[in-house]
């Protein structure tokens, strides 16, 4: 089945959960769309686990729209949300407007999201206007790591906790069709669950969010470099991939392979014409 952003609204209105991953090229967003997700975020964290930087700030909208249209071409059901980079929607609201667009139009997105609250309402009313849908982003954003001072757990006081509720109640007034709730303490995301009427995905946010995000590699087990707690390894595919990878070298460096099985025949008469 399509999924739109009325799937994500009907979903949180009939008690469903919404399952969500990530992904950046077209062989891994196929497999994830086949297996039947609701939803694909493009997220700007493949400039950690693609391309190698230490965190998100340095991917660019180039990054963002060459991954996005690769992903397209793999997908025919899930919703497509591409994550606007940072300083991306900083500056001038007719900039911003132009870059969800870019997003949309070049890499072919159904959305996209924003990270921050309150303080981006008016950027995130804008794109609204211009017709492409935005999820919102709160609670633990990376492109704001340095203002907080590192990766860390966002709400976990008064003052901090109702600042997160405030701003989901704000995206929600401002027109976003879903938030991300991320690394905040989990009684606090199922009050926000509650509080608004707009479906929240988690991602380290507990069970009472309207849905789940994990970063594909992380689930997999291929990023040996750090794992969150919030992820739950659901295989071993950077283990076994080494593994192939070694065989692959024993065998070529033996002569295992290729066999025969692997090889194109031509007949020996012909061999025998050559000179």
């Amino acid at each position: 089945m399509k999924n739109t952003i009325s799937t994500f609204k009907d979903a949180k209105l009939k008690g469903e959960k919404l399952t969500m991953l990530t992904a950046y090229d077209y062989t891994n967003a196929k497999l994830v769309d086949e297996a039947g997700i609701n939803g694909i975020l493009v997220g700007d964290s493949l400039g950690m686990v693609i391309l190698g930087y230490e965190n998100t700030l340095p991917v660019t909208m180039e990054d963002m729209i060459h991954h996005t249209k690769a992903v397209s071409r793999g997908v025919k059901n899930a919703l497509i949300v591409g994550d606007m980079p940072f300083m991306s929607f900083h500056g001038d609201i007719n900039a911003t407007v132009m870059n969800a667009g870019r997003l949309i139009k070049e890499g072919n997105a159904h959305c996209v999201k924003i990270e921050g609250g309150a303080d981006f309402c008016q950027e995130i009313k804008a794109i609204t206007r211009a017709s492409i849908p935005v999820m919102g982003h709160i609670g633990l954003t990376p492109q704001s790591f340095n203002a907080f001072g590192g990766f860390k757990v966002q709400g976990k006081n008064a003052v901090a906790a109702q600042k997160i509720l405030d701003d989901a109640r704000a995206l929600e007034e401002a027109g976003a069709f879903a938030i991300v709730l991320e690394c905040v303490p989990a009684k606090l995301a199922e009050k926000i669950t509650k509080a608004v009427n707009i479906p929240t995905i988690g991602i380290g946010a507990g069970i009472g969010c309207d849905g789940q995000i994990l970063v594909m590699q992380d689930m997999l087990g291929m990023n040996s470099d750090f794992t969150p707690k919030f992820v739950k390894k659901f295989a071993a595919m950077g283990d076994e991939s080494k593994q192939a990878y070694t065989e692959y070298i024993q065998d070529v460096k033996s002569g295992a392979f290729p066999e025969m099985k692997h090889s194109f025949a031509i007949d020996d008469e012909t061999i025998d014409k050559l000179i």
